[in-house]
């Protein structure tokens, strides 16, 4: 019974350390990161063509998944783009199949993701495919959390 105790006593001095640890508020914001720049750039990759609502649905929400330049330059490019995208009529699904944090900076806000994102494309005639991308996706913690502010396409194949 006493070993039981004493069991019980350290686990619970070891739980009441980690709750405090450093590493563990650092694995939290390494965490919500990764699960938001996956989130972030599916939606960034996926795009409904089918109608001209259901595009401008696509564009707002590729809006809400961007802050900084990448939000000011689709801000300034949704009427175009709004009108090439329902003129296609093509769909997109992406999918993130892998992703990892190359960087990430708690105090100012910031952090570099890479992903593998394959993607299926529909056209409105015809027969699609999937195209496999590579992305380097820079992060900024906002208030809704973690967006993306740069994205820059890694050609397959690239690298050592």
């Amino acid at each position: 019974m006493p070993a039981a105790v004493l069991v019980c006593a350290f686990g619970g001095w070891s739980y009441a350390q980690a709750r405090g640890d450093d590493t563990l508020a650092y694995a939290k914001a390494r965490d919500a990161a990764i699960a938001d720049g996956r989130s972030h750039l599916t939606r960034l990759n996926s795009l409904d063509g089918k109608s001209a609502a259901s595009v401008k649905s696509g564009l707002t929400a590729w809006l809400a998944s961007s802050t900084g330049p990448l939000h000011d330059r689709l801000e300034s490019t949704r009427k175009k783009d709004t009108a090439e995208l329902t003129e296609s009529g093509a769909t997109a699904r992406g999918k993130v199949t892998d992703a990892a944090l190359t960087a990430l900076d708690e105090r100012a806000g910031t952090a570099t993701l890479i992903a593998t994102v394959d993607v299926e494309i529909t056209p409105r005639t015809g027969k699609g495919g999937t195209e496999r991308k590579r992305f380097e996706a820079t992060l900024a913690r906002t208030g809704d959390g973690w967006k993306i502010k740069a994205l820059d396409a890694i050609p397959v194949g690239s690298g050592g």
